[in-house]
């Protein structure tokens, strides 16, 4: 029987008791129906992870006995920067998953000239706290014990003028350039544009903060399918696939 994993952002050591979260308590005890004495992993995005075992349960917490700790890492030695506008539907949702499972670092959401989603105030931290959900999510399902940072919301621009990664690429199809292997950077990063594209100003100025053309073949991927293509490009090429 698969042992579930579980996200908390508690301290953890080992031989404690810990009372989780009612979310996290809400998926064991009433979607995984699981009772007490039965065995997980519990992990806080601080390193590693620890043997658990539910030690208690009420109708709505679950506390757990915390035992050892192992050390164990799955993180990508390619540091992977993904910042991508933001999309429609469930498609922004998705590609947060997926990017997670495909061990990228930090995670940008970007609203450029033709976002068809636009944001603020309450509904944009709704969102925001929607997709670090997911993220967490797709960690304890992956096996990851370090969640990928996400950034707050911004713009291109704010987000070109700022990046400081060692290799910096920006999608579109209008280029013929591909990456070779050479040298290995040691952090990449992955600029894509909303279902319309990057507009030819935004281009240019991505390119003008450092950015590389990057063409992903001769067919226009679209904004969901783009970011997971060069995402395993990359972590073919200088990661750890």
């Amino acid at each position: 029987m698969r042992i579930p994993r579980i996200y908390s952002p508690q301290a953890l050591s080992p031989s404690s008791t810990l009372e989780l979260e009612e979310g996290a308590s809400h998926h064991l005890l009433k979607v995984l129906r699981m009772t007490p004495g039965r065995e997980l992993i519990i992990f806080n995005g601080q390193g590693g992870e620890y043997r658990a075992a539910i030690s208690s349960a009420t109708k709505k917490t679950a506390t757990l006995a915390v035992g050892e700790h192992n050390a164990v890492e799955r993180e990508s030695p390619l540091f992977t920067e993904l910042a991508i506008s933001v999309s429609k539907g469930d498609r922004f949702d998705w590609v947060l998953q997926k990017a997670t499972e495909l061990g990228v670092s930090r995670l940008i959401p970007l609203f450029t000239e033709r976002s068809e989603v636009r944001l603020s105030g309450e509904r944009l931290e709704k969102k925001v706290n929607q997709w670090q959900k997911i993220i967490i999510g797709a960690c304890e399902q992956c096996q990851r014990n370090r969640l990928p940072e996400l950034i707050s919301p911004q713009s291109l621009t704010d987000y070109a003028n700022t990046c400081r990664s060692e290799q910096r690429y920006v999608l579109h199809h209008r280029s013929d350039q591909k990456p070779s292997a050479g040298s290995t950077p040691a952090s990449v990063a992955l600029l894509i544009g909303p279902e319309g594209g990057l507009s030819d100003s935004e281009i240019r100025e991505a390119q003008q903060q450092g950015f590389s053309p990057l063409t992903l073949g001769p067919r226009v991927l679209r904004t969901e399918t783009a970011p997971i293509a060069a995402l395993c490009l990359v972590q073919s090429l200088w990661g750890d696939f």
